[in-house]
């Protein structure tokens, strides 16, 4: 059977069933996605099937959906700026398998891996047509033009701090490493809210959630990348950051940690791409302080977050309280992972 058909026919019968419960928030976000890929006869339509096969945690939808539930935001608006929220996510995943050379996503093929570059980008390009259709349909439903403003905005920052990553050489400050992780990491964690604001007309409050998240984003930016280095992070490469050089804060403070001698010795061997000596390099990063030191930089970040948090309305801290949680119990279980 195609697996695009059984897909669509899945979310179909979850619609229209009146002897199962009500969806989810989450199916009826995914249901939605699905209704919206390419068709059978289209092209693209088997790699969108094979990325919204698994949809993922849908973080993302989570907030936006709490929040038009606690704010009384439309919801015909709300699930059509939820799932645009998502797209665009989904999106710069897709995009981000390619520049990074992962070869999985969500325990399954990469869409680069499976169908090729070409068609991954492809891909990711559509989708980011899609992200902003589903975003005009709910600015028009509230009469909100703002919220193309705001995905633009999240989606020029995203773009951003992926291209910053492209000039990382091992000799950036911890400035400008955050800056990065911010910049992959709030912008669509920042969205979703904004735009719910936005839509029930609190305009002022989208500075005070742009600062909160910023700081939630970088904290869980760190998280991911002492993940990388134990291996729970779910890719198939332990310390693949340290592979490819790319940012990590274990990796900045292993060089922080070390002598003079000792850090030119590493930077030779970081700027040289080799990987003769990866595990043995890997193995002196795990016997250092460098894991302790990256989880008390993100737990740092994280008491920043708490305090711009302590700045939100009532209604706003009501919505993000879950995600800040949900944040800090990943902040917790990478430090304790990076422990072991």
């Amino acid at each position: 059977m195609n697996e695009l058909w059984a897909l669509r026919n899945t979310a179909f019968e979850k619609t229209i069933s009146a002897s199962t419960p009500r969806p989810s928030d989450k199916d009826i976000i995914h249901n939605l996605i699905l209704s919206r890929l390419p068709t059978l006869d289209q092209p693209l339509a088997k790699a969108a099937a094979h990325h919204f096969n698994n949809p993922g945690k849908m973080l993302r939808t989570t907030m936006a959906m709490r929040g038009a539930h606690v704010l009384n935001v439309s919801l015909p608006a709300a699930t059509r700026w939820a799932a645009a929220v998502e797209v665009l996510h989904n999106a710069s995943l897709i995009h981000d398998d390619i520049c990074d050379g992962d070869k999985q996503r969500r325990g399954h093929q990469a869409v680069w891996t499976k169908f090729g570059r070409n068609v991954a980008l492809t891909l990711g390009d559509w989708l980011i047509a899609l992200s902003f259709e589903l975003a005009a349909e709910a600015a028009e439903i509230t009469n909100t033009p703002r919220l193309l403003r705001i995905l633009a905005k999240h989606m020029s920052r995203t773009t951003a701090g992926e291209a910053m990553e492209f000039e990382w050489n091992g000799n950036l400050s911890w400035d400008a490493y955050l800056t990065i992780a911010a910049d992959k990491t709030a912008p669509l964690l920042t969205a979703p809210i904004q735009g719910i604001a936005v839509m029930i007309g609190d305009y002022q409050a989208e500075a005070i959630i742009s600062r909160y998240f910023r700081d939630l984003g970088e904290a869980y930016q760190i998280a991911n990348d002492i993940s990388n280095y134990n291996g729970s992070d779910g890719a198939k490469l332990i310390a693949g950051d340290l592979a490819r050089r790319a940012p990590n804060a274990v990796t900045l403070s292993f060089i922080d940690g070390l002598t003079k001698d000792e850090k030119a010795r590493f930077n030779d061997w970081y700027h040289s791409g080799g990987t003769d000596d990866l595990a043995s390099w890997q193995a002196h990063i795990l016997d250092s302080d460098a894991m302790k030191a990256a989880s008390n930089r993100m737990f740092a970040t994280l008491d920043r977050a708490t305090h711009h948090a302590s700045d939100l309305s009532a209604e706003i801290s009501e919505v993000v309280t879950p995600v800040h949680g949900l944040i800090m119990r990943a902040c917790a279980t990478a430090s304790k992972n990076g422990a072991a």
